[in-house]
């Protein structure tokens, strides 16, 4: 592409030195974990019109006031984990709401309606909603057979996730008297944080965006609601660790502690879940459409793109072409090696983390406005 620069992994060393120096400005001062529900009228149809509640967490350095426009940040989940188990993992550095927190940031997650701490519709408490493949790990522990689904359809709608990022932005820019805030999303988080910015640029600062689950053909407008389909699914133990173990191209790559925790916060933040079988996590089938070609192609928000070398779930190509359909004259695409889909639990987390400090800081990476660039990635021989 042209004007683009392609950099090796040698910015590594540049981008950790650059995390790790706004990082010891803020070592002493404790980080704050605060909660916080925000009340949005719904707008997904099994609930439209109802008051659902918006689980927010907000992690932030004691003492700090008005850190600024450019200092706040709103996290956006995938299709599966909820916000704050993604992006809030208790354990060493990989934190990476505590670790923008430590650079000085107000920094906040929340989870979209029918995920985590957020309302969840009364749909996702029937297991006969699951598919019947998922239905057979629940008999006859819950439900003595398979049986009919009793809702129509998929659960949620890119449009209702929309209408919940709205009501938590309006939320944060209130609080933190600011016009803007900048968002960093994962995986389907692509599409939500990514289609509420086009829609709302004047809301948005800058985006960050791992794994975008972009396709540039998706339909520009909705389907009849709800649209046919499953309404929600479950992940068991089992097959976290399956998903994850067929994206592991490096030794050393996952750290199974680190696994361990993540796994522990994905049951606390479902106690419904957590009693269905061994326990597992629920999150509701979601309608998509807008966030194709068109649309992306007229964003101008700066944006950072994230793709993970093993990663099979949201493949780099796919990334690749979001990054070149994006419309944005600043816009970096970072080539992750030795990174699943779930880079942020990985080794190389602190360079993703560090990364991202950057960019929401100076809307550069190792100096970059618009280029790919390559890290994390071993030595060649």
């Amino acid at each position: 592409m042209r004007g683009m620069k392609l950099l090796s992994a040698f910015t590594i060393a540049v981008s950790l030195a650059v995390g790790l120096s706004a990082q010891t400005v803020s070592d002493a001062r404790k980080i704050l974990s605060v909660d916080h529900k925000v009340t949005v009228k719904s707008t997904v149809p099994a609930i439209a019109g109802q008051n659902a509640q918006i689980y927010v967490r907000e992690r932030v350095a004691d003492g700090m006031k008005n850190p600024g426009a450019d200092r706040v940040v709103l996290f956006v989940h995938g299709a599966g984990t909820p916000a704050e188990v993604a992006f809030d993992v208790p354990t060493g550095d990989y934190s990476w709401m505590a670790y923008l927190a430590k650079a000085g940031f107000d920094v906040f997650s929340m989870d979209t309606t029918g995920y985590g701490r957020s309302t969840r519709p009364a749909p996702m408490n029937d297991p006969c909603n699951l598919s019947d493949e998922q239905q057979k790990q629940f008999v006859p522990s819950l439900i003595p057979a398979p049986c009919k689904a009793t809702y129509p359809g998929q659960l949620t709608t890119i449009a209702s996730d929309w209408n919940d990022i709205d009501a938590v932005v309006d939320h944060i820019r209130k609080l933190g008297n600011v016009q803007k805030v900048s968002l960093v999303a994962w995986s389907l988080g692509g599409p939500r944080a990514g289609g509420y910015a086009a829609q709302h640029p004047d809301k948005v600062n800058r985006l960050v965006l791992l794994a975008p689950a972009y396709n540039r053909e998706s339909p520009a407008e909705a389907p009849a609601l709800p649209r046919p389909g499953v309404v929600f699914n479950t992940q068991s133990r089992t097959e976290f660790d399956a998903n994850w173990d067929r994206q592991i191209g490096c030794e050393s790559q996952v750290d199974p502690k680190v696994r361990e925790v993540v796994w522990a916060e994905m049951i606390a933040s479902d106690a419904t879940g957590a009693k269905w079988g061994s326990g597992v996590r629920r999150a509701p089938s979601t309608t998509t459409w807008g966030f194709n070609k068109a649309m992306i192609s007229s964003m101008k928000t700066p944006t950072l793109m994230i793709a993970g070398a093993h990663d099979k779930q949201v493949t780099p190509d796919r990334v690749r072409t979001a990054y070149d359909d994006l419309g944005s004259a600043d816009k970096v695409l970072i080539d992750l090696g030795c990174a699943s889909h779930n880079a942020m639990w990985e080794a190389n987390h602190l360079t993703l983390f560090s990364a991202s400090l950057e960019f929401l800081k100076e809307g550069t990476v190792s100096g970059m406005r618009n280029g790919v660039l390559r890290l994390g990635f071993p030595p060649l021989d």
